[in-house]
């Protein structure tokens, strides 16, 4: 008969327990608060506790009670050392337990061995006494077989959440090639799964637009030597830390063609990482190290594509009729926006490469006296290697001199195995520029050496048409048809007509190639004391002429009487000079011919009043003023 009623009551607990699992709302926890309430009325019982057995405490927390207001002297957790005494004995459960005085009766649910909850029971009076050993060998059984397939259940539930967030996350990534947006999505999964956890991406890459992610630079002198080798061996590696209290994982995300960073794992308050969560973690990351590498791959193949389409454009232009300033302009500017630099310039050098000049069109910084630090200290390790310069911080080559810009390339400009010159690109911060940058510029450089010497071959040509050979100042012709432009556009003008004093002489006493070297000296003082928008020309023989577009006639005087001092002191052999200066002003009948009549009398009147001076022709009397 008892046992008959000891079988009833097993089957009603097997019922109840069944009613609980199928329910499937429920979660662990009430699942097994319910639990406790079933035997709380089975066995008639005041209270039931259930503990769970948590490694680093070294003992038992409370994880389900029956009670609605807990007691801290009931509820306590348990030290490790009375685990122990319930397994000395070869009984499951143990009535009157001595070392657990608040409870009547206490029974362990293991698995496998291992103790994994201790349930532990409060009587109403003597019921407990009742109970027989064979019931109580069964409700351990019953029980510790719920709760094993609860947390199984609850672990496949929770498996199926997760793979289910995988498929979602393998989607994501096949839809994007935003490495920012792979970034995100590892990070936020992680987060809805582990909210308990520390994360941490280790990555090797050349990538700044990280935001708020937890991202750290893997470098290869790093103090984490399990990162590094998770990086370098392409394997998980775990560490553990006693000291604080935590298991960290390191996942490498792998590709096809490399591994692109670390996925770093930290669990909280575990001895060694939950074992049950590697293989999830693993493949989250393995599928983030392919999606990484196809997002890297899409922006390496859409930066050639760019690379080619900025080659193909400058080369493009570079071929039209530009003028050189111009090509030099829009290859500065292209360079500036592509390759973010703050300063570009190209530097030619002379025949001997001792000397160099900047090409018009570099930027304004190269013509400054601070940039003469740079392109000397640079065009002596090219004219020495022949080789692009790659310098991360070219502080620590020029000592003690201005170190504004830190970050250098440089590209030699090499035709016919002759070295013409070089591009010098910069930027202010250290190690700015990446090497594919530096890759990519040699390449532009190369398609565009040919170009640009082609170019200042043109120009030089174009300048010896309009430039008298022996004083390389422009031709009569040039400075007829530039005047005739100025007085279309200008205000006003001023023009210098200028004539060597008893020049004959010169070449009488000293031979016409002392004559031909006063001339070329002559040429040299007009060249230093104009403007670059000012024209000087050989006039005819030995007299020479200046015009002063949009200058007026006291700035006209001045220059003269200046190249007539300057001439008196810098000639060798000395000789002297007679200036007249004309004029004209906007609104007044005037033509070229009639500016050059003006100043061919001026010194006419110059010459024959002693030499050596400025005359000015009176623009609408034509009377001629006193020596000025």
């Amino acid at each position: 008969m008892e046992e008959l009623v000891e079988r009833e009551t097993i089957l009603e607990l097997k019922s109840r327990f069944f009613e609980l699992i199928s329910t499937g709302r429920l979660s662990v926890t009430d699942i097994l608060s319910q639990m406790l309430t079933l035997l709380k009325e089975l066995l008639q019982a005041a209270e039931v506790d259930l503990y769970r057995c948590e490694e680093w405490e070294h003992g038992m927390i409370l994880e389900a009670t029956t009670r609605s207001d807990l007691n801290e002297e009931i509820t306590g957790n348990f030290p490790e050392c009375l685990i122990g005494k319930l397994t000395e004995t070869p009984q499951s459960f143990k009535k009157n337990p001595e070392f657990l005085p608040q409870y009547d009766l206490a029974f362990v649910l293991d698995a496998k061995g291992n103790v994994k909850n201790l349930c532990a029971i409060q009587m109403n009076g003597a019921s407990g006494e009742r109970l027989s050993d064979s019931l109580l060998e069964r409700l351990v059984d019953e029980c510790a077989l719920f709760i094993k397939k609860i947390h199984t259940l609850a672990e496949t539930t929770e498996e199926e959440k997760r793979y289910k967030q995988l498929f979602r996350v393998t989607k994501k990534f096949h839809s994007t090639m935003d490495m920012d947006a792979v970034l995100d999505e590892i990070i936020t999964t992680l987060r809805e799964v582990y909210p308990s956890f520390t994360y941490y991406l280790l990555l090797s890459h050349d990538h700044k637009g990280y935001g708020e992610l937890p991202v750290k630079d893997l470098e290869y002198n790093s103090e984490n030597q399990t990162a590094m080798q998770s990086y370098v061996s392409g394997k998980i590696q775990f560490e553990d830390s006693v000291i604080d209290k935590n298991s960290i994982m390191y996942a490498p995300l792998k590709g096809r063609q490399g591994v692109y960073g670390v996925l770093q794992v930290i669990a909280p308050d575990s001895l060694v990482f939950p074992q049950n969560e590697v293989e999830f973690i693993k493949l989250l990351a393995n599928t983030a190290g392919s999606a990484l590498e196809n997002a890297k791959l899409y922006e390496q193949s859409r930066k050639l594509i760019a690379d080619l389409q900025l080659i193909n454009e400058t080369s493009h232009q570079l071929n039209t009729s530009l003028r050189l300033t111009d090509t030099m302009k829009f290859i500065c500017g292209r360079i500036i926006k592509s390759f973010d630099a703050r300063e570009v310039g190209f530097i030619m050098l002379d025949e001997d490469n001792l000397d160099y000049s900047v090409l018009q069109g570099s930027t304004s910084f190269f013509f400054s006296k601070e940039a003469s630090n740079y392109i000397l200290k640079v065009a002596k390790r090219v004219k020495q290697d022949l080789e692009p310069l790659f310098i991360g911080d070219i502080s620590y080559d020029i000592g003690g001199a201005s170190t504004h810009f830190r970050s250098v390339m440089c590209v030699p400009m090499i035709q016919s195995g002759d070295l013409k010159g070089f591009a010098l690109v910069m930027h202010e911060e250290p190690y700015h520029f990446a090497f594919d940058t530096f890759k990519l510029l040699q390449s532009l450089i190369h398609h565009s050496t040919l170009a640009f010497t082609n170019s200042m071959l043109r120009e030089e040509l174009e300048k010896m048409v309009v430039t008298d050979h022996l004083t390389k100042l422009y031709s009569r012709g040039y400075l007829d048809e530039k005047m005739n432009l100025s007085m279309l556009e200008d205000a006003q003008g001023t023009f210098i007509l200028i004539d060597i004093d008893n020049f004959k002489c010169v070449n009488d006493q000293y031979g016409h190639q002392v004559g031909d070297e006063v001339l070329i000296q002559l040429a040299r003082q007009i060249a230093k004391n104009i403007r670059g928008t000012d024209i000087g020309a050989r006039w005819g023989g030995e007299e020479l002429a200046i015009y002063l577009p949009g200058a007026p006639l006291e700035i006209g005087v001045m220059i003269a009487n200046r190249l007539v001092d300057k001439v008196e002191k810098h000639t060798n052999p000395n000789v002297t000079i007679s200036c007249g200066v004309s004029t004209w002003i906007r609104g007044q009948e005037d033509t070229t011919k009639t500016v050059f009549k003006r100043a061919d009398q001026a010194l006419y009147k110059a010459k024959g009043s002693g030499k050596n001076k400025v005359v000015v022709q009176n623009e609408n009397q034509f009377d001629f003023s006193d020596e000025v």
